[in-house]
């Protein structure tokens, strides 16, 4: 039985032996693990022990793309790029699985009731130095905040999930009288803002929230405006970013105010030429 490393022509089978998994798992069907290892140790002569690490492998992989991953395979890093490129190979050959949108049934698209809203991410409960690194570099390489600000569809369910968000947290405060006042901004005015939602405290204090959705974990990096970022800076006391993850399954989400730059660190990523 073969103990070196993985050919390319393994790790496409267990990549795509994972996303018929992952796919049932989403759905909510059932399957059957040991099953699919069984069938997996007669494709590509590996043990039990091996194609479970690789499949632990995968989950980190898909946790560094800033996608979603099978509970059951809790992600163990220090893997091989090969496989990275393996599951990039398997996610050109299915663009559908990336434009995906979660089932409203789940809580994903529009429930009316409020969001969990926990912590930031913060230096005191980041992973360890290599694992943050690895996912980062993942990030990087395959540009998963590109990747998801290009995805309107994405962006627009969770703009939408934030504005039930926000009417519904009014309405249970006993602010009937705001959450109908609560706007989809960049609905009915386009993106020029620099927030999507404009609601209120139950104070009567504005809010304008910009709206950040991956179905990645809640380290994704994500793609903020030049026009973003002064809106938040003239508007300090009122806008804050809401960073929605785990859009997919069970979303949850964060809140950032300004200045961001003391949560995030903001990378330029472009540049503007003009004409001399």
């Amino acid at each position: 039985m073969p103990s070196g490393p993985w050919t390319d022509a393994e790790n496409d089978l267990i990549v795509a032996d994972y996303f018929a998994m992952l796919a049932a798992d989403v759905a909510r069907r059932p399957y059957n693990k040991a099953a699919h290892n069984r069938d997996l140790q007669g494709s590509i002569d590996r043990n039990r022990s091996s194609i479970e690490f690789k499949h632990q492998n995968i989950s980190a992989v898909l946790k560094g793309l800033g996608e979603d991953w099978i509970g059951g395979y809790k992600p163990a890093f220090n893997f091989q790029m090969a496989l990275v490129d393996a599951v990039a190979r398997w996610l050109a050959l299915h663009p559908a699985w990336l434009a995906r949108m979660p089932d409203a049934q789940q809580g994903g698209m529009a429930a009316p009731s409020p969001l969990w809203i926990g912590p930031p991410p913060t230096h005191s409960n980041q992973p360890p130095p290599a694992e943050l690194e690895q996912m980062l570099h993942i990030a990087r390489k395959f540009d998963v905040a590109a990747r998801d600000a290009s995805n309107r569809a994405l962006g627009r369910a969770g703009e939408a999930r934030v504005l039930a968000h926000e009417r519904a947290a009014l309405t249970d405060a006993g602010r009937g009288d705001l959450a109908c006042k609560v706007r989809w901004v960049s609905e009915e005015e386009g993106d020029g803002a620099g927030y999507d939602i404009e609601s209120y405290a139950p104070d009567g204090r504005p809010r304008l929230i910009e709206v950040k959705t991956t179905n990645g974990w809640e380290r994704t990096p994500f793609h903020i405006s030049r026009n973003e970022l002064a809106v938040a800076e003239e508007r300090r006391a009122d806008w804050c970013l809401m960073r929605l993850w785990n859009f997919a399954r069970v979303p949850r989400a964060f809140e950032l105010r300004p200045p961001l730059e003391a949560h995030v660190s903001l990378t330029a990523s472009s540049f503007q030429a003009s004409f001399h």
